[in-house]
């Protein structure tokens, strides 16, 4: 079986989990969360770096930290995990929709300005499977709107737009270390700002908003979000080799691209002036194809390759329709790519001639 994407754990993130262990800091408190925050913030350009539990962690303390109102509403695409939805509902505000681009599956920027309304406070652009969204069109409707802008490159460790890394560029950027990441800690995740303000915020939020002069008074709410030394442990070490996995993450796209060349399939893109990092390798069925994803993965596990479908839209997602959100809308090139996308295996671990495996079964499958 070809794995669609396992981590790449080497002796330096044993070492440095050893070295967490043998010093008793095992929880969050300790030398490598300090190395990991500064580190990788450092790295993303960024001036503070809360590391928290999870991505979606990370989202979530960054809406909080904005102080929304109950009604305010948070701009997002419709083609994203919902944890992006959850950080506006669980802050009492409500995601506002626009659909992504059909070549670069990330948000349409031309589409946010007819979303603006009384209530809109903020935009949250994804850089999707490794892809920089517009970044340079959202900061100016930002900015000529008062909006904040939260960068979610929970997918784009490494990217680049212009010359500025993903995560550089919003009010606060999020991201992902889950254990498919390219720089993972298992489970965990980083808010990324240069407001000191909002640092302290969201640092306060981070451990349940302690009162600094008297311990277990709390004026505010907050949550558990403390990630744990042993995990930034790992992170320091997955940090120090993070251009050699994206150089290859890099190469296993071009191998891909010339693999399945002439099929019909739409691959991914890089546009001019961005690093595309190819988190995850994604194809898209051209309509002349006639099966969706799902029945093309399938015929791919009959062959040993496992794959991972597209992200469903967030207007279709039954835990959020049922509360009253997106009532009759409708995002066409979220529902197409979704119907019709899924991942190639993409894991840190897999070899060329995988890769020219997974070009062979998907030649054979396609008539390519």
């Amino acid at each position: 079986m070809i794995p669609v994407n396992e981590p790449l754990i080497g002796d330096a993130e044993q070492a440095y989990v050893a070295d967490a262990l043998r010093s008793g800091w095992i929880s969050s408190a300790g030398s490598y969360l300090d190395t990991f925050e500064k580190g990788f913030s450092a790295y993303c350009g960024r001036k503070h770096g809360v590391a928290v539990t999870s991505g979606t962690a990370a989202l979530q303390l960054a809406v909080a930290a904005l102080g929304l109102e109950p009604g305010d509403e948070v701009i997002m695409p419709s083609f994203t995990i919902i944890s992006c939805a959850l950080a506006a509902v669980y802050a009492s505000a409500s995601p506002v929709l626009v659909d992504v681009e059909p070549d670069t599956w990330c948000m349409d920027a031309g589409q946010i300005e007819a979303k603006i309304g009384s209530r809109t406070r903020a935009i949250m652009p994804v850089h999707m499977y490794g892809h920089p969204v517009d970044m340079d069109r959202v900061l100016a409707i930002a900015e000529e709107h008062g909006l904040a802008v939260i960068e979610d490159a929970a997918e784009a460790h490494g990217a680049e737009y212009h010359g500025r890394k993903c995560g550089s560029m919003g009010d606060m950027s999020c991201f992902s270390f889950y254990a498919n990441k390219i720089v993972t800690t298992g489970e965990g995740g980083m808010l990324l700002t240069d407001d000191d303000d909002l640092a302290e915020i969201a640092r306060s939020k981070r451990n349940l908003c302690f009162n600094e002069r008297q311990r277990f008074v709390h004026d505010e709410l907050g949550f558990n979000f403390r990630m744990t030394n042993v995990q930034a442990a790992i992170g320091v070490g997955q940090l120090e080799r993070i251009e050699s996995v994206v150089d290859r993450k890099r190469a296993m796209a071009r191998r891909y691209e010339s693999g399945l060349a002439g099929l019909p399939l739409a691959l991914p893109v890089e546009r001019h002036g961005v690093k595309n990092v190819y988190w995850m390798y994604g194809v898209v069925l051209d309509d002349t194809v006639g099966m969706d994803a799902s029945s093309f993965a399938a015929s791919l596990a009959q062959r040993g390759i496992q794959t991972r479908p597209f992200f469903v839209g967030l207007h279709e997602q039954p835990a959020l329709t049922d509360t009253g959100l997106f009532g009759g809308e409708r995002y066409p090139v979220t529902e197409r790519i979704s119907q019709r996308g899924l991942y190639l295996p993409s894991g840190q671990t897999i070899s060329d001639a995988q890769i020219d495996e997974v070009c062979s079964a998907a030649r054979d499958i396609l008539g390519g």
